[in-house]
């Protein structure tokens, strides 16, 4: 499977220049037709608190760009935004749009960033979303979803082997960053892809930094500092493989991973 991952400079909370700026990158580097293309939590609007600002609305003009663009390079779009929660906050999502414009996932963030006091703007999400696509299995997940591993674990146990965050993750903390992607793709014996945003908004810098990680914890894409795109192709035979080789996955306990007991199931998935 081929993943490709773009790396834009945010606009604050401007949402025509920022899809603009994604369809100039992809225009530069086209994605091949098949691929998984990967952009970051909140990318048309940064990561604002102003819900009623940057929420999608009723013309929901995000979604349908990512689905434009899905249909336009014969891939699977996943990427970031708002939505409106039932209790009238937001609902900060990952929505991966099939070739088609099908939705194939919608996953809202487990665990609103509450240091950055997005518990009081966001509900946080209640399910996993895993979809199918090209020979993997994908959980996607958002940014502070990085440091619960269990969530990582639990998509494991349903047969994730590709597990992406979408992030607006600062360059504050960009060791933790990097060390807390490569402790996923060990731990869950899967493919990590990050993908960050870089530049800065009017609180926060961000480093960029997306990166590939294959299931030894080998970093075989950084994107580095700046704007850019860059692929990378997940060996799923050899990641097959080296799960049937070293079967730590197997050693499990169902009693203290409940996600396994539902392996199988799949009811919570988009």
């Amino acid at each position: 499977m081929r993943v490709v991952l773009v790396q834009p400079d945010v606009v604050w909370e401007d949402r025509a220049a920022n899809l603009a700026k994604v369809r100039t990158l992809l225009e530069a580097d086209p994605p091949a037709p098949g691929s998984l293309v990967v952009l970051p939590e909140m990318f048309a609007v940064g990561f604002s608190m102003n819900v009623d600002a940057i929420c999608e609305g009723p013309d929901r003009p995000t979604e349908r760009f990512l689905a434009d663009l899905a249909r336009s390079y014969g891939v699977c779009v996943l990427g970031g935004l708002v939505t409106r929660s039932p209790d009238g906050r937001g609902r900060n999502e990952a929505l991966a749009v099939g070739p088609e414009g099908r939705v194939r996932a919608r996953y809202a963030k487990l665990h609103p960033f509450r240091y950055a006091g997005e518990t009081a703007h966001y509900a946080p999400g209640h399910t996993l979303a895993l979809f199918d696509w090209q020979g993997a299995r994908v959980a996607p997940f958002i940014c502070y979803d990085l440091r619960f591993p269990e969530v990582y674990r639990a998509a494991t146990a349903r047969g994730a082997t590709v597990l992406v965050t979408i992030a607006n993750f600062p360059t504050v903390r960009v060791d933790h960053w990097r060390q807390l992607l490569i402790a996923r793709a060990i731990e869950n014996q899967a493919y990590v892809v990050g993908v960050n945003r870089c530049g800065a908004d009017p609180n926060v810098d961000y480093p960029g930094r997306s990166l590939v990680v294959d299931p030894k914890g080998t970093v075989r894409v950084d994107l580095g500092a700046g704007e850019g795109v860059a692929a990378a192709v997940l060996d799923l035979e050899a990641l097959a493989a080296y799960r049937a080789a070293f079967p730590a996955l197997q050693d499990m306990r169902p009693d203290f991973v409940p996600a396994l007991a539902e392996r199988g199931k799949h009811a919570d998935e988009g």
